[in-house]
């Protein structure tokens, strides 16, 4: 009987979009094909960093959108019109979707991108209860999860890996600030998302959001199996680096596996 391959992404310090793409890249998937699909973005001024840092001792990559005046687009989420207004320029999510279209990416992770950023809008729009062409993204939020979201696609698509098993997503409590005040962890995005798509979660004793909605909309987009094989061998090992500073190791650990 021939092995089946899959991809394993363990959550188990969290997951976001940065982290993701990080852990993919760390397992091989095409740099080269990845900087051309970004190039072709109509954006102007950002720039992409992939450099290796420890975590918790361990040597893991890092993938780094770096946007002038850019703050934590994890901590971001999606306004209506009428908000958006109040906090500058922002992109509909219609624009988004011709942006993706137009976009030089291969077919495969066209379909996975546009999946993904449908799920978050679609929660988003559950969420602050308006229609989902009503929904927005602040500018630079927007372009830094559209990279993270595009780079995710890409990298995916280039390891030719269909069946993607997705551990528990581990998320902390408490709340979290963003722009409406304070609101819950796991924040309404991640829950919603969750909720609609059959994730599981795992809430740990920690104060502090570990689950952003980029990271549960991959995930959900992406998760064919929730569970393991019996027994498998490990191919590959990829580990992707958070940004912040906590307990956890605050990695995406991404393995091939067969079985």
């Amino acid at each position: 009987m021939n092995e089946m391959r899959f991809l394993y992404l363990e959550c188990y310090s969290g997951i976001s979009g940065d982290m993701a793409v990080a852990s993919l890249l760390d397992l091989g998937a095409d740099q080269e094909a990845l900087m051309k699909t970004l190039n072709s973005l109509p954006f102007d001024g950002f720039k992409i960093k992939i450099s290796r840092v420890q975590k918790s001792g361990l040597d893991a990559c890092d993938f780094d959108v770096q946007i002038p005046e850019s703050h934590d687009h994890d901590m971001d989420y999606l306004y209506g019109s009428k908000d958006i207004q109040q906090h500058g320029e922002h992109r509909p999510y219609n624009e988004i979707q011709e942006i993706l279209k137009n976009t030089e990416m291969t077919p495969g992770a066209r379909k996975t991108a546009e999946r993904i950023f449908q799920i978050l809008a679609s929660a988003e729009a559950k969420v602050h209860n308006r229609p989902i062409e009503k929904v927005c993204f602040h500018e630079v939020g927007a372009v830094d999860s559209i990279i993270d979201i595009i780079s995710f696609a890409m990298c995916l698509d280039s390891l030719g890996i269909k069946d993607v098993i997705i551990s528990e997503l581990y998320d902390g409590k408490g709340f979290v600030r963003c722009q409406h005040g304070l609101i819950p962890v796991p924040v309404p995005a991640v829950a919603t998302i969750a909720a609609e798509h059959g994730l599981k979660l795992h809430i740990m004793d920690v104060e502090g959001e570990y689950v952003t909605p980029t990271g549960a909309a991959i995930a959900a987009a992406v998760k064919t199996k929730d569970a393991l094989p019996e027994c498998f061998t490990i191919e590959r090992i990829g580990l992707g680096a958070g940004k912040r500073v906590t307990p956890f190791a605050g990695i995406v650990r991404a393995m091939i596996i067969m079985a």
